[in-house]
């Protein structure tokens, strides 16, 4: 029971230091919490030539370097296991003049990287990587891009993306601000939609109609200003602590200043459909982006059906989903997350090993997960990560239902998004150790 914070917005801080980055002038970034995946970006943006120096705790100065002012890295840029970092580095840098690698670890080098390179391509951008061991035709990282030819230029794009991916549209969008021509970009529903706001708060010529984004630069002076972001509350993080609230007896849990963007609220409405006591209270906007609190409290919940677009826009939050599927009365099924077998770890096979151990019975799909609700204490369970943070984090909510000590191993991953996370839960009333 409480009232806390929650990690800066990954998604939004990621885009305020790749955009303060090529910026004209200074930007401010407020509310900045060092989590490994934007570190990543961070340190990348100083190797291309971007003056970036912490503030204060939570505060980032930007001096930028302009649109076309990027510099050769001395050495290939670490991604770590930020994927969000590799595919968006990749639109940017695949209109220089200089050669890039882009590197990162173990799991970020099995993920697939071919959805962005064959639209880079196809607007005249040099891009190789490894051969997938599994996949023909895919490739993976280390990624070798560029340089552009001496007076060569990117193209006008015209792209059907098969699959809803704000990193696909993002690193097509990144690319279309340096080339010449039109950038028209259309994907089966709405990802979320991070980069269109910000460009759009920056004044760059960009329109969003539904699922169809345009980036038409005829006329543009190729200049972004330095701008201030108060970075919100990360939503993807404050689904443990909010599932937390709903699902342990006599909680109530407010978590503060969040991010409420709509293209990732799916998972609100899905504990909406459940039953249970969740609210928002909205708190204005910045840069484009609604904020709120939200509150929620311990009550029954029942199983549902999700899928569609709202699995889309809660796709980082089905493991967290799994646990509210786990604590509902009823069967609960979720499908059209295929996506979520190229994340981190597989994360529906993850999942279901998770649930498994936890005493929840569930049935693996191709595309989701059927999970028998168990409303009464859980199994005490020793598991894995898989280095996958989101993961680590669901099965520690899944421990505070269980009738003993659970263990989760290989938890540093958590850092990655959510670095207090162990002294948030206490802060709460929970009781964690670290080993």
């Amino acid at each position: 029971m409480g009232s806390v914070p929650v990690p800066a917005d990954k998604s939004i801080a990621h885009r305020a230091l790749l955009f303060g980055g090529i910026a004209n002038g200074i930007t401010h970034v407020k509310g900045y919490a060092a989590g490994a995946d934007n570190d990543a970006t961070l340190a990348a943006m100083q190797q291309l030539g971007a003056e970036i120096e912490r503030v204060g705790e939570r505060e980032l100065r930007i001096k930028g370097t302009g649109l076309f002012g990027l510099r050769a890295p001395a050495a290939p840029i670490d991604c770590g296991n930020s994927g969000t970092t590799m595919r968006l580095l990749s639109g940017l840098l695949a209109a220089q003049p200089f050669a890039s690698t882009l590197v990162g670890d173990a799991s970020l080098s099995r993920r697939p990287m071919m959805r962005i390179a064959a639209p880079l391509r196809l607007r005249g951008a040099r891009i190789e990587g490894a051969a997938h061991p599994k996949k023909p035709q895919e490739i993976t990282a280390p990624l070798h891009i560029g340089p552009l030819g001496e007076d060569t230029y990117l193209t006008a794009l015209e792209f059907e993306s098969p699959i809803a991916s704000a990193q696909v549209k993002s690193a097509i969008l990144l690319s279309g601000l340096f080339a010449h021509g039109v950038t028209h970009f259309r994907e089966p529903s709405v990802s979320r939609d991070h980069t269109e706001r910000l460009l759009s708060a920056l004044g760059a010529p960009i329109r969003a109609m539904g699922s169809f984004v345009e980036l038409d630069p005829a006329g543009w002076n190729g200049q972004l200003p330095g701008f201030e972001l108060d970075v919100p509350g990360d939503l993807s993080a404050a689904a443990f602590l909010v599932t937390a609230g709903a699902t342990v007896a006599g909680s109530r849990v407010v978590v503060r200043h969040v991010g409420l963007n709509p293209t990732r609220t799916g998972l609100l409405e899905v504990l909406r459909d459940m039953g249970a006591r969740v609210e928002a209270e909205p708190l204005g906007e910045v840069s484009g982006e609604p904020i709120g609190n939200l509150v929620s409290a311990f009550g029954d919940l029942v199983g549902v059906t999700v899928g569609g677009e709202r699995v889309l826009r809660s796709i980082d939050e089905v493991p967290i989903l799994c646990v509210l599927a786990a604590r509902a009365s009823g069967t609960t099924t979720i499908r059209d997350a295929q996506e979520l077998r190229t994340k981190e770890s597989d994360r529906l096979a993850m999942m279901a090993k998770v649930l498994r151990a936890f005493g929840v019975t569930c049935e693996e799909l191709d595309d989701g997960l059927v999970v028998q609700g168990r409303p009464g204490k859980l199994t005490a369970a020793h598991v894995e990560s898989d280095g996958d943070h989101r993961i680590a984090m669901s099965a520690a909510i899944l421990g505070l239902h269980a009738d003993g000590p659970s263990r989760i191993d290989d938890a540093d991953c958590i850092a990655t998004s959510f670095p207090r996370f162990v002294g948030t839960l206490r802060a709460l009333g929970a009781r964690i150790d670290v080993a």
